[in-house]
């Protein structure tokens, strides 16, 4: 039987208040979820005033990076790639994304889980999602 880390809830608890935290400095209002190696919901949070269309994308880009093991950035740009792109639809999933700031947490080698910001700016959702992101994977 193989065994898989997950991030715990009480972990990803603490990722979404450093993000809300963190957005809350600027006056801005994002979605955060935090999903399992699956790309399931561990936690999430709706900042008031935050944009209601991004609580599916947020959702959606932690759902994506996980089961991807890659960037929502990443799978964004290869899908918009002039000679090698592909249809998002190629997966045969409508929750695959290919916005910006869905990121995969690794730890010891394997995918721990995903943090994902919608509702602000896109280069801005990729910079809290990564910095959190680095977070996890240095606390071992």
């Amino acid at each position: 039987m193989r065994s898989c880390k997950i991030i715990e809830y009480a972990e990803a608890r603490q990722i979404v208040d450093a993000i809300v935290a963190e957005v809350s400095k600027t006056g801005g209002a994002g979605v955060i979820a935090v999903a399992d190696p699956g790309g399931e919901l561990i936690a999430f949070a709706r900042m008031d005033g935050a944009p209601v269309s991004s609580i599916r994308i947020a959702a959606n880009k932690a759902y994506s990076a996980a089961r991807e093991r890659k960037t929502t950035e990443e799978i964004g740009r290869k899908a918009r790639h002039p000679e090698k792109g592909f249809e998002i639809a190629y997966f045969g999933d409508d929750r695959f994304v290919g916005w910006g700031g869905g990121v995969p947490v690794w730890r010891g080698g394997e995918v721990v889980g995903a943090i994902a910001v919608s509702g602000l700016a896109q280069a801005e959702d990729i910079r809290l999602a990564t910095w959190a992101a680095s977070l996890v994977e240095g606390a071992e």
